[in-house]
């Protein structure tokens, strides 16, 4: 273990830490987010198990009546951040939690992964009885007000909730929309280089979604009748069904039967429909589907490569996709020209090496690649992903992003966005601690 390298990344979640919860980074990001908060309780449970209880109860103090678990919760006031509650206007919706404010979107579920992995190293029946609880109710929020069509597959609303916010996936789906000029009150590109964040014109289009949603009350039966962003995306429902399988082995031993059966049933369901209806032949890789305008989308991004994490594909389908994208294909340059992995497909006329999600390496999505590389024995190639991602945190500092190119940092010294960000720490600490 590089135990150097575990005390940087204990430091940074140090100093993030706040009464309670984890910020994802000072001043650009200056509350606590969902699936940030899933990642960086992995990384406490290996320094601090209290502070990893205390990331998932404090993220559940702002989950709704109805079972729904928000982007964001505002525990404290920023003026440092934008868009805020009163932009986002979730409280006009009849399920808000009336003592705390969030957002009225979600991000992608990886808190079931969360609770087992905490499990693991302490298992502490009284918070998780509660926080098994909470997650079931969010899983169960998804399936029955986000899958409209009855296939298992849940979607998605606004292009923050895939956690992938400016992927160039989205692009087809901008074009088709009538945005107004909105005036923006942005705090981001102060804080970081504005070059390497989502543009003006993309985020009116991610705040004139908001404004529907805040119009329609967050009616959950209106966005889907009239929101012209609906999507079913691979990543998110990746981490739905792998934190349904997690949930299932902590419910088995927490003696839930009821909640067990409930979650295979869903399970069951969306892998009836999931490689049928997400995967793309030609491709070789899951990409996404826009109900809206009843078409596939069909961009490959690394979040095509997430049902690994969820052991979804067939060995046939995994290795066809491996050897296509990862193993010396397009996400790797035939010569290994890039470090593993980019967030979107480095031949693609739109990829876009430094800004955000249109092709820089984020960790998050290592992490996840990586433990489905290995859950299907690509053990070498894991190995490999791993030290990229190492490589790149231990030379070029626990940044947001990271450039994808390995000719680039003959002039390039660190990564892109956040600097001192808390899940790149976190699952740095959970990567060095593996035996």
């Amino acid at each position: 273990m590089n135990q150097n390298l575990v005390d940087k990344a204990v430091q940074v979640l140090e100093s993030n830490w706040r009464d309670g919860y984890t910020i994802p980074c000072g001043h650009l990001y200056p509350f606590q987010w969902n699936w940030d908060a899933g990642f960086i309780a992995i990384g406490w449970a290996h320094v601090d198990i209290k502070k990893a209880k205390q990331e998932i109860n404090s993220l559940l103090k702002g989950q709704w009546q109805n079972g729904f678990i928000p982007q964001i919760v505002f525990h404290t006031p920023s003026d440092t951040y934008y868009p805020g509650p009163s932009v986002h206007g979730a409280y006009t919706s009849p399920h808000y939690p009336r003592d705390i404010e969030t957002s009225g979107i979600t991000q992608p579920p990886v808190l079931g992964v969360t609770l087992e992995r905490i499990a693991q190293m302490d298992f502490d029946a009284d918070f998780l009885e509660k926080a098994v609880d909470g997650v079931f109710q969010f899983h169960r929020y998804l399936y029955e007000y986000r899958d409209p069509q009855g296939e298992g597959l849940v979607y998605i609303c606004h292009n923050w909730e895939a956690g992938t916010d400016n992927t160039p996936v989205w692009d087809h789906i901008w074009e088709t929309l009538d945005t107004p000029d909105i005036e923006l009150a942005r705090k981001d590109n102060t804080h970081v280089d504005a070059s390497n964040r989502p543009s003006k014109r993309e985020y009116q289009h991610y705040i004139h979604l908001l404004q529907l949603f805040k119009e329609w009350k967050y009616n959950d039966h209106l966005i889907a009748e009239k929101s012209p962003f609906l999507v079913q995306d691979p990543l998110f429902n990746s981490l739905l069904v792998a934190s349904n399988n997690s949930l299932i082995r902590l419910g088995e031993k927490l003696g839930k039967k009821r909640m067990v059966a409930q979650l295979q049933a869903w399970n069951a369901l969306t892998l009836a429909h999931f490689h049928q209806k997400l995967y793309d032949e030609e491709k070789k890789a899951y990409v996404y589907y826009d109900l809206r305008n009843d078409a596939v989308l069909s961009e490959v991004s690394s979040s095509s490569f997430a049902p690994l994490f969820a052991k979804i594909p067939s060995e046939k389908t995994a290795k066809e996709m491996i050897r296509h994208h990862l193993d010396g294909g397009q996400f790797s340059g035939k010569h290994h020209e890039y470090y593993l992995c980019a967030s979107f497909d480095p031949t693609h006329e739109n990829f876009d090496p430094k800004r955000y999600w249109r092709g820089p390496v984020w960790v998050n999505l290592n992490w996840i690649l990586y433990h489905g590389l290995k859950a299907y024995g690509y053990t070498s190639l894991a190995a490999r992903l791993k030290a990229d991602t190492l490589h790149l945190i231990e030379t070029y500092g626990f940044y947001e992003y990271f450039d994808p190119r390995k000719a680039a940092y003959t002039t390039l010294q660190k990564g892109y966005g956040g600097e001192d960000f808390s899940w790149t720490a976190a699952l740095a600490i959970d990567l060095l601690s593996e035996h």
